[in-house]
């Protein structure tokens, strides 16, 4: 049960989530007048980090066929 807890699908879908929130959260910040650059900026280099690692297990849950 413990290796299902971290296995790379669940974490696969919790990055997704983090990431669908950090885009609520981004879109919520650019509406709002001020809007705090260094916190969009921040939000956004955090979202673009779980990018990176969501493609990066999609990678290899489904590595790329030899040519």
């Amino acid at each position: 049960m413990n290796d299902n807890l971290h296995s790379l699908p669940r974490r696969l879908i919790e990055l997704r989530m983090e990431h669908a929130d950090l885009d609520s959260l981004i879109d919520q910040a650019s509406e709002e007048r001020p809007a705090d650059e260094l916190v969009l900026r921040r939000l956004k280099k955090r979202r673009l980090l779980l990018r990176d690692q969501i493609c990066q297990i999609e990678a290899e849950l489904d590595p790329p066929e030899p040519a």
